[in-house]
């Protein structure tokens, strides 16, 4: 079986996962109420439908209506994110992802936050990641 990344999707049916993801499940017309300048119930309700599809929604009977909720845990959809966007901006180099986080929150970082990083990457050398 293929691996189902979020990377494949189209930008409307990223925007439906995230307000899935949001939600923890959703109905059609929820959705629609959370998208930015949304196109028709119908158009939704068949994006879903597509998603369903892909593998990446599944849905129940909620009554007269369907609830869907994601098939790829929020963890996953994250390492997925990532992992493509350090294949396309930072030729796949973890050390340049981190180096251009740090550039960019190194205001913002607390020295609890510089030791917690420094805990993570302590325990990932040696877990030999």
């Amino acid at each position: 079986m293929r691996k189902k990344t979020l990377d494949k999707l189209s930008r409307r049916e990223r925007q439906i996962m995230n307000v899935i993801y949001q939600n923890g499940k959703a109905t059609v017309a929820e959705v629609l109420e959370q998208l930015p300048d949304p196109p028709s119930y119908s158009a939704i309700r068949a994006l879903m439908r597509i998603l369903e599809e892909k593998g990446f929604l599944k849905h129940k009977t909620d009554g007269p209506r369907y609830l869907y909720y994601p098939t790829i845990t929020v963890k996953k959809a994250k390492q997925s994110a990532l992992k493509h966007v350090m294949q396309t901006f930072f030729d796949d180099s973890t050390e340049s992802v981190v180096a251009a986080l740090l550039d960019i929150s190194a205001s913002d970082l607390t020295e609890e936050d510089y030791q917690r990083l420094t805990r993570l990457i302590e325990n990932a050398r040696k877990e030999g990641r």
